[in-house]
This record gives C-alpha cells, sequence and structure tokens, in this order.
C-alpha cells in the first residue's frame, strides 16, 4: 500500500452513496464496501491488504466504513 496515497469517503448522500476521492481526484460514488474497494483496486491498491478502518489511508466523512446510509447525524 502506497502510504502516499490519500482517500476520502464523503458522508452518504441521500440515496446512502458515498462520493470517493483519492489525491483530489473523484473516482467515484460508492454504494457500499464492494464498490470502495473496486475504486482502491483500479487506483493501483491491492483490495486483499486494505484496511477500510485505516486512518493513514482513508478519512471517512459522516461515518466510518459501516455506515452507508444517509441519516447519521454526523456532519
Amino acid at each position: 500500500m502506497s502510504p502516499a496515497l490519500r482517500v476520502v469517503v464523503y458522508r452518504p448522500d441521500a440515496e446512502g452513496g458515498r462520493r470517493v476521492r483519492c489525491d483530489g481526484e473523484i473516482l467515484g460514488r460508492a454504494l457500499g464496501p464492494a464498490d470502495l474497494l473496486e475504486f482502491l483496486r483500479r487506483s493501483g491498491l491491492d483490495p486483499d491488504n486494505v484496511r477500510l478502518d485505516d486512518p493513514l489511508l482513508i478519512e471517512w466523512r459522516g461515518g466510518g466504513p459501516t455506515v452507508w446510509s444517509p441519516d447519521t447525524g454526523e456532519e
């Protein structure tokens, strides 16, 4: 895993999708962990070696890796 790579997963939208950026580039809208892992794979990471709770790799906004619904109550 590249320590320089920085992923931001934004809070869930009204449909539960989460916008994903990697190093400032929009990768897409993930509807669940499988989508996120696919985006990371396309960015050059091995999904088998990615921990979704790794704060050095992923910044979660509006809930962590288990939050995929719109009403989290978090900003």
